[in-house]
């Protein structure tokens, strides 16, 4: 165990991201737990806390308002950072999500400006704001801002590629040549676990080195569960998806590529995980 550090309070620790962090070290940390829906803010007891890891969010959904992303992503971390700097917590790190830049980016840098168009995103970025502004010599504020996250049973769009591989070995996703950037979710609580070590604070960027295409995801995909996979091109089916569904066809068949190599050489990272040993670990 870290002996510089008495406590880790984790929030969201049932979703998948703070599960998997507490699975895994959970032995390097003494680690307590706070859900707001179920503990109270005014009782929390932060005296023996020096990291807060903020992984709780109300995530992408239809037909809710944003009132309600406002009291879950926005005044609830805020309030949660107030009181740990008044109580003098040393860290406040805060899962973000690249929805922050918006949906119409196909490349992503450090200085790629923030232009969320979806409640999920401006609720983000507003939780974002309030918490670096009470950034000071004794409260690092870290904000971590990963693409889609998989891993074995992640919420998502590559456990559901998985469903459709096995159910049927014939599929419409053949020659697209896109580019997109993921992120293995060992790789990313290694991350957060090296910015709790070495004190980092800022804004990072974090993804897989590699970046793939949806037709080679799929092909690695099926590799990996042994099912011999055909894939062709089908124009109907681009057609329907570009007019119908918008948003998944642009996750199928535009590129988003994280350019993160300014903030990995920043944390001096040397991811655990290639793309192929994590998708190996899903299906394995």
């Amino acid at each position: 165990m870290d002996t510089k550090i008495k406590e880790i309070l984790i929030t969201g620790s049932t979703g998948y991201v703070g599960s998997k962090f507490i699975d895994k070290y959970s032995e390097n940390y003494n680690i307590s737990r706070f859900s707001n829906l179920r503990d109270s803010l005014f009782d929390l007891d932060l005296s023996n806390i020096d990291v807060i890891l903020h992984f709780a969010a109300l995530v992408h959904k239809t037909n809710i308002p944003y009132k309600d992303y406002e009291k879950v992503n926005v005044n609830y971390p805020y309030d949660l950072a107030k009181k740990a700097k008044k109580n003098g917590v040393n860290h406040f790190i805060f899962l973000s999500s690249i929805a922050v830049y918006g949906n119409n980016k196909t490349v992503i840098r450090s200085n790629t400006k923030t232009d969320p168009n979806t409640n999920y995103g401006i609720s983000k970025l507003k939780a974002e704001n309030l918490i670096s502004s009470l950034r000071s010599d004794t409260f690092k504020v870290s904000i971590i801002r990963p693409p889609m996250v998989y891993g074995r049973n992640a919420p998502g769009n590559i456990n559901k590629l998985i469903k459709l591989i096995k159910f049927s070995p014939i599929l419409p996703f053949g020659k697209i040549n896109n580019q997109r950037s993921f992120i293995y979710i060992k790789n990313l609580i290694y991350i957060i676990n090296l910015i709790i070590k070495n004190k980092n604070q800022g804004i990072f960027l974090v993804s897989d080195y590699e970046r793939i295409s949806t037709s080679d995801l799929i092909k690695k995909l099926a590799n990996s569960l042994n099912i011999k996979i055909i894939l062709f091109n089908s124009l109907i089916l681009n057609f329907i998806l570009k007019k119908y569904k918008p948003n998944l066809y642009s996750k199928l068949y535009f590129d988003l590529v994280v350019e993160n190599e300014k903030h990995i050489k920043e944390l001096n990272i040397k991811l655990p995980y290639s793309i192929d040993q994590g998708i190996n670990e899903i299906i394995n």
